[in-house]
Parts: C-alpha cells; structure tokens; sequence
C-alpha cells in the first residue's frame, strides 16, 4: 500500500488547450494531503501527453491506441489505485480552493455516504444541476424541450432538484452525480468494477450512480466549488446527440425503469 489518501484520474482526447489547467488547479490548491495522480489518454492526435510530460512528470499517464469511450478510459485505473478514495474529474474543470480535502473530509466524518460531489458552475458564475433524480423519459424530454414549451419548466426543476440546489447551504443527498467530478470510496470504485463500458460516453455516471446506492449515499456538498467549461456537445453535434440518445436507450433497457 502506497498510502495515498488520494487517486485522481482525468481522462482526455485532444485536450492540449486544457489539460495544463486543471493540472494546475489540482497541484497548487491540493494542500496537506497525498494523492496520485493518472492521466489516460484516448488516443489524442495533438499534444495532450507531451505537455503533460514536460510539465507534470509526476503523472502517471497511460496512453491508449484506440478511443474506447470514457467509461472505458476511467476503467484502465482500477487495479493501479491503492487510496482511500479516488476522484473522477474532467480535463475542463478547475478550481483555487482545496476541494479535494473538503471533499475527503466529508467522506471520512460521514461513513454511510459513498459518493460526494461539489458546486458546479460555469466560467460566468451561473450554476450548472449536475446532482439530480434518477433520469426518467419525461424528465429528459423536458431537458430537450424546457425553453419552447413552459409545461416542461416544472419537470426539468424537479428533476435537476433546481430549488435545493439554490437554497441549501448544507449537504443533501442525490440520486445521480455527474462523471465530471465526483469522489467515490475506492474501495466501492473496485467493487463496482468501475463504470459500465457498454456507455462509450453519456449515462455511465448515471449507471454508476445507481450501483453505487448499493453501498452508500450519494452527497451534493455546496461548501467546495469548482468551474466546469461545460461543451454541451450532444445539444451542438449530430455525432454526440446519436451517443447520446444510444446511451440513454441502453440506460432504460438495461435498469427497465421509463
């Protein structure tokens, strides 16, 4: 055993205008605790790995031929982590608190809880709802068609839980946390297996969310914030919605719950 409180691992592909800061924010705010830190890389074209390299030669990285998908990318760490808890983070995030030793803390104070997760907001202070009920068809319809039609108003707040996520200032339970930033139990990480790689992309965290129920809660904690540049790809690309929609029907199918 290393001895790591700490497992972080950022999966990228073409990243090279990002990756340095988040890998910034990760080392300069992450104060008093020890951690690993994994880069895998899914086959990227540009710079990604040599940036990396040159800058942080103390990430691990594993660079993969051929894009598998996400779930598949975070996969590639399970036998190589030995912390206490081990974080799921994107290459579009970044943050100047420690979040991590809230986050960590958190987990250590409250043994029934397996997942935590943070504030997210955007580059213009706008909060994104990332922590959410678990996905129903009409919950997602209305994600699609809230700004055209105003009945869907109320199905999309619920779903996002868009009132507790304004107002709350203490940590509330949720039924799904977002795969661009959680810090799960390593141990449950392990015995999940890790993410279902039948999603290449899209709803593996919801997968993983539900499984993880199994051992524990999964915690909104609003105290530690971070920014996510959020791309919204499957709202702006034909390729990324039809992701998209495959995995939310392998999703349904696979849970049997509309």
């Amino acid at each position: 055993m290393s001895g790591n409180l700490l497992s972080i691992c950022v999966v990228t592909h073409n990243n090279e205008d990002m990756i340095l800061t988040l890998l910034r924010s990760i080392y300069e705010n992450t104060i008093g605790l020890k951690f690993e830190m994994f880069l895998v890389d899914n086959a990227s074209k540009d710079f990604t790995v040599d940036i990396v390299k040159e800058s942080y030669p103390k990430v691990k990285i594993i660079r993969l031929k051929k894009n598998k998908g996400f779930s598949y990318a975070n996969n590639q760490v399970i036998d190589k982590i030995d912390s206490e808890y081990h974080v799921i983070i994107n290459p579009d995030i970044t943050f100047d608190t420690n979040v991590f030793k809230a986050l960590s803390d958190y987990l250590a104070q409250n043994d029934e809880v397996a997942i935590v997760t943070p504030k997210i907001i955007s580059a213009d202070k706008s909060v994104q709802y990332l922590g959410k009920l678990s996905p129903r068809f009409v919950y997602l319809l209305a994600g699609r068609l809230k700004n055209r039609f105003r009945f869907f108003e109320r199905y999309y707040e619920d779903y996002v839980m868009k009132d507790k996520t304004d107002k709350s200032v203490e940590p509330f339970e949720v039924e799904v946390c977002t795969g661009c930033f959680m810090v799960i139990r390593t141990e449950i990480f392990k015995r999940l297996r890790g993410f279902d790689e039948r999603f290449f992309m899209y709803f593996e965290d919801v997968d993983l969310s539900r499984r993880a129920r199994s051992f524990g809660k999964i915690i909104f904690y609003p105290n530690a914030q971070v920014t996510h540049i959020w791309a919204r790809a499957s709202a702006k690309k034909v390729r990324f919605l039809l992701i998209h929609i495959l995995s939310m029907i392998k999703y349904f199918f696979k849970w049997r719950k509309f």
